[in-house]
């Protein structure tokens, strides 16, 4: 009987590295197939309808574009600034919100975490969302991408759930010993729940930078626009216009280089936040699994 099971298993983990496996190449030839693209000469990139899995013709015409075109570079600032900033406060506010809801004491706590997830499933829509920003005078500032969406309901439930999951004699001990609220949850809380803390802030960091549509929304200064509302541009709208410092035989070939100038710019919207999972990842699982089997 231990042998059949034994069995059993060695046949359900083969088939689920195979399922597995697979599921990763699904998810990496899209990102090969547009790193070679972006790196292949661009007249072979217009003319190729297949899959790209090497580059051809190996030249950075489309990346000195890219680097070159001041609208596209101060867009990359403002998400820079838009990201730090909307993570930063969210956390802030997330973790000002999760602790004192983590605890059964606080007076109207489950009716407060009753409303928070009651805005998870129901909201006032697009028009009701535009006149609060419009009213409290957000609109075409920084300010209207940063701070109307930058706490989840979602991410403050997950950091409670973490939080209630802390013995309470830890929290005694402290108090005991002279220590204050925010002191306990610095220097108490917060390292006992980093796996769930590094969770957040790459959901934080990595929905603040592919956000684009309050930026359209809000936004009608250009000097303003995250690199993702410009991208969208370039993708949908074959925006090329904004290229004048082309020169050259470049600037000659608008229409050649415009499908290597849509590989480049995603590489260069999508490189930083692949290198930024590695660094959370070790703590991603763990601070998931917290959050969703701890109630």
């Amino acid at each position: 009987m231990v042998k059949n099971k034994t069995i059993a298993y060695r046949i359900f983990l083969v088939f689920d590295y195979i399922l597995l496996g697979a599921f990763a190449i699904m998810c990496l030839l899209p990102v090969l197939h547009v790193a070679f693209a972006s790196f292949s000469d661009p007249a072979w990139v217009m003319s190729n309808s297949g899959l790209i899995l090497r580059p051809h013709g190996f030249n950075i015409d489309g990346y000195q574009q890219v680097f070159s075109n001041r609208s596209l570079m101060g867009s990359y600032g403002n998400t820079i600034l838009y990201v730090a900033a909307s993570t930063g406060i969210g956390l802030l506010v997330t973790v000002l919100g999760a602790y004192p809801l983590s605890k059964k004491e606080v007076l109207f706590s489950n009716a407060l975490m009753l409303v928070i997830s009651f805005t998870m499933l129901f909201n006032g829509g697009m028009v009701a969302f535009y006149i609060v920003v419009k009213n409290i005078g957000l609109l075409d500032s920084r300010w209207a991408v940063i701070l109307p969406t930058c706490v989840s309901a979602f991410n403050l439930i997950l950091v409670r759930t973490a939080m209630s999951a802390i013995p309470k004699s830890l929290e005694e001990s402290a108090m005991l010993d002279g220590a204050g609220p925010v002191r306990i949850m610095f220097q108490i809380y917060l390292p006992l729940i980093k796996a769930t803390m590094a969770t957040v802030i790459l959901y934080y960091a990595v929905a603040h930078w592919n956000s684009w549509f309050n930026a359209s929304l809000f936004l009608k200064d250009r000097g303003k626009f995250p690199l993702q509302l410009i991208l969208r541009e370039i993708l949908i709208a074959n925006d090329t216009a904004s290229n004048a410092t082309q020169s050259g035989d470049v600037a000659g070939n608008a229409d050649l280089y415009k499908q290597l100038v849509k590989y480049c710019t995603i590489m260069v919207a999508t490189v930083p936040v692949l290198c930024f999972y590695p660094f959370i990842m070790k703590y991603f699982e763990k601070g998931v699994m917290i959050g969703s089997i701890k109630g």
